[in-house]
């Protein structure tokens, strides 16, 4: 850095509109990921139906090895991060998880599909930690929390796009896919793999991982990388680069965080669990296909999300200025309504679907409110050199709580009502949970069938009622979190 950039630490780096365009570019790339990481949940029922899955099974490859990977394979990339050029980890991982995502609409069985998403999982586990550190680079602190919040709106963003381009192409006839595959001279794949039939959700994993190879190229090619600490006000200390190790010691004395990552544990986990799950259970009540989905409730929900993150950003950085409390109180008076929300919506019946969609949208939008305060907290309690190690100690036990139990939870929870359903209507010693899948299903008699579909959609309803009650677990401890700011909050 030189004795000019030192002089002007404090200030956003950069012009405003270059500013402006490396926010809207780490954003579409955290929008990327999580189309990618969302399309699973996307395309959960054809897949289920495909390899002939129980939700357990389904929620196990949605969830903890997709997780682990990705917790394990953020710590060091994050640092690599804290060392090394950020812009370039950052494109060459997009690349990485966006084959990968292709290569799952290749896949021939359970295992080839199991292995692609572990793939997405260590591409994506580059992307973040180096993205919030170079927002934070580019954003004094008097204006980070609403970029971070901008930021991460691509959450939702990304899930909404999922469902908007992957339910639609997921529903595509085989006869047009293999058209479209026809022009890249790509027509004989269906056969040679051994595709059968009903495989427009292949081609949708696909159409949207291939772009991404390009998209990480631009990155690469337009976005500069900033100096490591130029907007903290002087002042600050500036210690040595430092690694996970110093990083946690660092952590350690730092209880908001930790209260601040159980929470944010706590609300992905419900998070995962529904986006890999939500679409099946509206196919199995309500008769929607993943498309008809889409448009009716995943992308209008998934943009609900993304403007109450957006919403909750502006408000707490007004809040803020009053207290920095404020940034962890907010997001727990949102989990506390938010909870009543869910469970009212999925209690909806089928005449009632619009009601459904409002009361479901008021819970979105609440739920979702906590993303920019997590790395705000996340980031704000440790020095400059040490934000990329500290989003990924932070990721990594999300990524373990939240995507890794999530999924799980609620397929497990979903299979086990699914068995009391069975016993309470007599047929515990006749059915079970895997001859209820649609694959099989339809070979038994009328009424079996009858009695499969009823709890095959009660069983996950159930499953996601109990789930959005953890949401008020994760309220008491971002109350928690806001206990403590006052004194761990390094930049404001």
């Amino acid at each position: 850095m030189n004795s000019n950039e030192k002089t002007l630490q404090g200030r956003d780096f950069g012009s405003a509109g270059y500013r402006g365009y490396v926010l809207f570019t780490l954003t579409a790339v955290y929008t990327l990921n999580f189309i990618d990481r969302a399309l699973l949940g996307v395309l959960a029922q054809p897949v289920i139906s495909t390899f002939g899955l129980t939700d357990t099974q389904f929620g196990f490859l949605a969830g903890p090895p997709f997780a682990l990977f990705y917790a394990l394979m953020g710590v060091p990339i994050a640092l690599a991060a804290d060392r090394y050029n950020r812009i370039a980890i950052i494109s060459l991982c997009i690349a990485l998880w966006s084959l990968m995502t292709a290569l799952c609409g290749l896949a021939t069985g359970f295992l080839f599909l199991l292995i692609a998403r572990i793939g997405v999982a260590i591409g994506e586990a580059g992307s973040n930690p180096p993205s919030n550190s170079v927002i934070a680079d580019y954003y004094r602190p008097a204006g980070r929390t609403q970029a971070l919040s901008t930021y991460s709106m691509g959450v939702m963003l990304g899930t909404a796009l999922a469902f908007l381009i992957g339910g639609p192409l997921g529903q595509l006839p085989d006869a047009i896919v293999v058209h479209v595959l026809d022009f890249f001279a790509l027509d004989h794949l269906p056969e040679t793999l051994g595709w059968g039939s009903n495989f427009g959700w292949r081609f949708a994993f696909l159409a949207l991982g291939v772009p991404g190879v390009l998209f990480g190229l631009l990155v690469f090619a337009t976005v500069r990388e900033p100096p490591r600490g130029y907007t903290d006000p002087p002042g600050l200390p500036t210690p040595e680069r430092a690694g996970i190790v110093a990083t946690w010691r660092l952590l350690l004395g730092k209880p908001s965080f930790w209260y601040m990552a159980a929470a944010t544990s706590i609300v992905a986990m419900v998070g995962y669990g529904y986006s890999a799950f939500q679409a099946p259970m509206m196919q199995r009540l309500h008769g929607l296909s993943p498309a008809e989905f889409a448009i009716r409730f995943g992308v209008p929900l998934s943009i609900m999300g993304a403007i109450g993150t957006f919403a909750a950003g502006y408000i707490t950085e007004q809040m803020a200025k009053r207290s920095i409390r404020w940034v962890a109180k907010l997001p727990a008076i949102f989990l506390v309504l938010a909870a009543p929300l869910y469970v009212l919506g999925f209690m909806q019946p089928t005449s009632e679907l619009d009601r459904a969609f409002f009361i479901w949208a008021a819970a979105s939008m609440l739920h979702y409110g906590y993303l920019g305060a997590q790395y705000t907290i996340g980031q704000g309690v440790v020095p400059q050199t040490s934000r990329a190690s500290a989003i990924a100690i932070l990721l990594f036990i999300i990524a373990l709580v939240g995507n890794g139990i999530g999924p799980q939870i609620v397929g497990v929870l979903s299979d086990t009502f699914m068995t009391l359903g069975l016993e309470q209507r007599g047929l515990a010693g006749v059915l079970d949970v895997a001859s209820c899948n649609p694959k099989l299903a339809a070979a038994l008699p009328a009424a079996q069938q009858a009695a499969c579909s009823a709890i095959y959609a009660e069983g996950l309803r159930n499953s996601m009622m109990v789930t959005a009650l953890l949401l008020l677990v994760s309220a008491a401890s971002f109350w928690m979190c806001s206990r403590h700011l006052d004194r761990d909050m390094l930049a404001r």
